[in-house]
């Protein structure tokens, strides 16, 4: 592709020649993502890889998107074991909570799976940030507001086991944290 690469700019879009374009003036192999399958932001995110000199050979694959594959090559620049997330079937943002999860040293095998949604993942990666031992509430049988009230008990130092159940509605859950937490003040 690379001689008549600009003879074939038919094939490829003003971003993507944009991103090629860049590549080449850097000196950069950009035989490697100037492929018509790839979109501009997936083009984007493989050159920014090859300018900081990780194995792009990793993501560089029209399976990722470019937030996927920004997500890996930001892992790889910063020396982390990228293969805990290197899935296609995995969301740029769980991706991104399991990047956070490998840099700050925290137990990822809670969340470094297809279990949760987003919204779950969002509470389980705010209780790991305050220090509270989401084991209690990481269960994909709770819902996001299931997950926030056990949270916050456990954020209060109440004992949540009264409530951690997922047939439990989020609103009675908060009556209860609510009504042990005025318990506890009494105390």
């Amino acid at each position: 592709m690379g001689a008549n690469l600009f003879n074939d700019s038919y094939l490829f879009n003003k971003t993507q020649l944009k991103e090629i374009r860049i590549g080449k003036k850097k000196g950069l192999d950009v035989s490697i993502y100037a492929i018509p399958a790839f979109s501009g932001s997936q083009m984007r995110e493989i050159r920014k890889g090859l300018e900081s000199g990780v194995d792009v050979s990793i993501y560089a694959k029209p399976v990722f998107n470019g937030a996927q594959m920004m997500q890996i090559r930001l892992g790889l620049e910063e020396g982390l074991d990228v293969k805990f997330y290197a899935n296609h079937q995995f969301s740029p943002y769980k991706m991104y909570c399991i990047r956070i999860g490998l840099q700050k040293g925290w137990d990822i095998s809670v969340y470094a799976n297809n279990l949760f949604d987003d919204f779950q993942l969002y509470e389980i990666m705010r209780g790991l940030n305050l220090g509270v031992d989401v084991k209690l509430y990481a269960n994909p049988e709770f819902n996001q507001s299931q997950m926030r009230e056990l949270c916050y008990g456990l954020e209060d130092g109440i004992d949540v086991s009264a409530y951690a159940d997922p047939s439990i509605p989020a609103e009675e859950m908060k009556e209860r944290r609510e009504s042990i937490s005025k318990y506890m003040k009494l105390l």
